[in-house]
């Protein structure tokens, strides 16, 4: 019998996180800033309660990202917080930082333990470690190709493995406010400076002097700058090999996009993971899947297969 796995995706609002659920998303991964990096939404602890309700009554899941570098100013006010979420309900903690782990081993004993390392996650006798600490997943490097994908979940029969599968990743990241730095350098007022929106919905981005036909999304935040991918990532054509690998966790990232096509894409991924497990051996993709996502697609953004079939060099 094949194990169906989880498709998880990201919320900005309590609204999409029930569209979310609608479309298929058996979890849906929501935070606070002050504790999470590159969220789609702000989520404060009575709102991710109310998040909780909302998932369990449709039998999902709330994954809270608690994945933000903690500095000596928030380690006080972290076992508060993660005793919050424990108190809220939620399913798992998503966390890079061991002070996290530290401090809901103490405050929030029973909720399961994520570890997201981002682009250092990238073995299993790494992952191993973490899970003989507690944690029960593992995310991993996005730098990762398939057969070093396979072969991590292979040697981690006790631990879940989960992959991002679809959206945009983040290459860069810096706890200085570089963006406004340059504004302010290029001049103050409406245009530049420090009243100058530099947030998502301002849509800035970088283009390399070499490669002008690519865009890289870019912004900041109380936690820093950001800097995205100029394509997005889309295995939904080979999501079964995958499935084949027994990769126990799927991630859409919704950052950056509308609710339409976050919808979008979770519905097509619900359908191709459902067609696999419903009959394996009898498995063919559906084109029209992949249609419904093209037609929403920024055309300035390619689908791609991120290094899910290249050689990493580290």
């Amino acid at each position: 019998m094949v194990t169906k796995p989880e498709l998880l995706t990201t919320a900005g609002s309590l609204a999409e996180v029930a569209a979310m659920i609608r479309a298929g998303a058996d979890a849906v991964m929501i935070g606070e800033a002050k504790y999470g990096l590159r969220l789609a939404g702000e989520f404060k602890p009575e709102q991710i309660r109310e998040a909780v309700r909302e998932a369990h009554a449709h039998g999902a899941k709330i994954v809270a990202a608690v994945n933000n570098i903690m500095s000596n100013n928030v380690l006080n006010e972290l076992p508060a917080y993660l005793a919050q979420l424990a108190d809220a309900g939620v399913d798992a903690i998503q966390f890079g930082d061991p002070a996290v782990l530290i401090a809901a081993k103490q405050t929030a004993p029973n909720v399961k333990l994520h570890w997201n390392a981002e682009m250092t996650s990238t073995n299993y006798a790494t992952a191993k470690f973490w899970g003989r600490r507690g944690a029960s997943r593992v995310v991993l490097a996005r730098e990762l190709n398939m057969e070093q994908v396979l072969e991590a979940k292979s040697q981690l029969p006790d631990m879940e493995v989960q992959v991002q599968v679809h959206g945009m990743t983040n290459i860069y990241h810096s706890k200085r406010n570089l963006v406004g730095s340059y504004m302010e350098h290029r001049g103050a007022g409406e245009a530049g400076g420090a009243s100058a929106n530099r947030g998502m919905d301002r849509g800035l981005f970088l283009i390399e002097a070499e490669r002008q036909d690519e865009k890289y999304p870019v912004f900041e935040d109380e936690n820093g700058t950001h800097i995205m991918s100029s394509e997005d990532l889309c295995m939904l054509e080979n999501l079964h090999e995958l499935m084949e690998g027994g990769i126990d966790s799927f991630k859409i990232e919704g950052l950056l996009k509308s609710t339409v096509y976050n919808e979008t894409a979770v519905r097509a991924y619900r359908q191709a993971i459902d067609a696999y497990t419903a009959d394996p051996a009898g498995y063919r993709f559906d084109p029209a899947w992949l249609a419904a996502i093209e037609k929403l697609q920024d055309p300035e953004r390619e689908l791609s297969y991120g290094f899910f079939y290249k050689e990493q060099v580290y």
